[in-house]
């Protein structure tokens, strides 16, 4: 029982102790330098993403709809004619929805008629017929045109060399840091990539004009990596 209250004790002693006391039984917090390097890397974009839609008003929901349809199948119609498979071709967004009347009180609105809208995102990897892709659209119906985004279907091997590049441009931040500072670095102790690969996908939208085939410039595509270095100071 002694041994047992002698025990209470102490441990209550160790809870009375301030932070600073029992900090100081560790030594001094370890010092750090901390930093974030960026890389990036070109590659050449080999996927394409178009989004197009026929919108169309009609007096009533069921004729804007059947409107709309006989539209949009002529546009598939026009597209399976380039080669392109179904399973590139996905509709994204459908809704028929009714329009109102001008008029600024809500109560008075009337419905005037009916708007459908059927928009489809097609994925291209013969980047050869995006222009042609394009201009097939309007042709053939789609009165919308949401832009052309390109991208690289596969970024990985470029995110490693772009990994690379920005563990190289932290560590060498580190260095003119601890140079500046006049201390030297100790061991990495703790390496962490940012949220996610970067790969912007920029939208350009495009109509066709006259007969002339719609210009599409390709470039090239940036992946970019973050990563944060935390490095002991010797």
């Amino acid at each position: 029982m002694t041994s047992v209250r002698a025990m209470t004790a102490a441990l209550l002693m160790i809870a009375a102790l301030p932070a600073s006391a029992l900090a100081a039984d560790n030594g001094p917090p370890q010092r750090t330098i901390v930093v974030t390097g960026e890389g990036e890397v070109l590659g050449k974009p080999d996927q394409a993403r178009i989004v197009a839609a026929v919108v169309n008003q009609a007096p009533t929901a069921e004729a804007a709809a059947q409107d709309n349809a006989t539209a949009m199948n002529r546009v598939l119609s026009a597209v399976a004619a380039l080669g392109i498979p179904p399973n590139m071709i996905r509709t994204s967004n459908y809704l028929v929805q009714p329009q109102y009347s001008t008029t600024t009180l809500a109560a008075n609105r009337n419905i005037t008629g009916y708007q459908a809208t059927n928009q489809i995102t097609i994925t291209l990897t013969d980047l050869s017929k995006v222009g042609t892709l394009s201009d097939t659209l309007v042709h053939n119906g789609a009165n919308q045109l949401g832009g052309v985004g390109f991208t690289i279907a596969d970024p990985r091997p470029l995110a490693d060399r772009a990994r690379t590049a920005a563990v190289n441009d932290a560590r060498a931040k580190a260095e003119t840091l601890a140079n500046a500072a006049g201390v030297r670095l100790g061991p990495l102790l703790m390496i962490q990539e940012g949220p996610g690969v970067f790969q912007p996908t920029p939208f350009a939208a495009r109509a066709a004009v006259g007969v002339a085939e719609t210009p599409i410039e390709i470039g090239e595509q940036p992946i970019i990596v973050a990563v944060t270095l935390t490095y002991a100071i010797q």
